[in-house]
């Protein structure tokens, strides 16, 4: 043993030894460095798929409820309500009575609700319509702008009055709406998928 080695003394590491070991193994200088794993685009358009699947199931049972003009489901074991028109236009009327935005509380008030037969016929068709299209996949980035628009106006309305609402109440629609709106998850599990591969660059949705 060496006095250099009884001191405690130890030779600094030589460069060219240890540039050579980080170039031969590089992963020598990150294996302290916690790994992810990211999520696949096939995960990722899966659970799009469902989301998409799911807001179907919505606005169709409640485009339903208003075609068949029943708003309370008996189940037996449970009770059930959806939003049919008697109560869509109570939601428009109490949003559009109470809001500070003067322009579209005229709109609502005097021309939607004087004219709630047809405006009921409208929101009928539109939410079947929306409601299909999400649950099968077709054109549905249209479909959720077209459900945006149905129901983001109320909101507003909702939002800028002294209504004591949940704040929540209609984000929890709108945010994953607008997600459906941006991202094209009829490509995958719908018709969109089929005719984007038909019509490639030119499907829009």
């Amino acid at each position: 043993m060496t006095t250099r080695a009884r001191s405690g003394y130890a030779e600094p590491p030589d460069p060219d030894k240890t540039g050579d070991q980080t170039m031969s193994d590089p992963t020598a200088a990150v294996t302290d460095r916690p790994t992810s794993v990211p999520a696949s685009h096939r995960s990722l358009s899966h659970a799009f798929a469902v989301l998409r699947i799911f807001f179907g199931l919505i606005w169709l049972t409640n485009g339903l409820a208003k075609l068949i003009n029943v708003g309370v489901y008996d189940f037996g074991f449970a009770t059930a309500g959806l939003l049919w028109l008697p109560q869509a236009r109570d939601i428009a009327d109490i949003a559009s009575t109470g809001t500070y935005l003067g322009p579209l509380a005229a709109f609502y008030q005097n021309i939607v609700l004087p004219n709630y037969g047809a405006f009921g016929v409208f929101l009928t068709i539109v939410e079947i319509m929306a409601g299909l299209a999400l649950l099968f996949g077709a054109l549905t980035r249209a479909a959720a702008l077209g459900t945006l628009l149905l129901i983001g106006p109320i909101w507003l309305m909702y939002l800028f009055s002294g209504a004591a609402q949940y704040f929540w109440t209609y984000p929890v629609d709108l945010l994953p709406l607008a997600l459906l709106a941006i991202y094209p998850s009829g490509r995958t599990w719908g018709l969109d998928g089929r005719l984007a591969a038909r019509f490639g660059d030119r499907w829009p949705f």
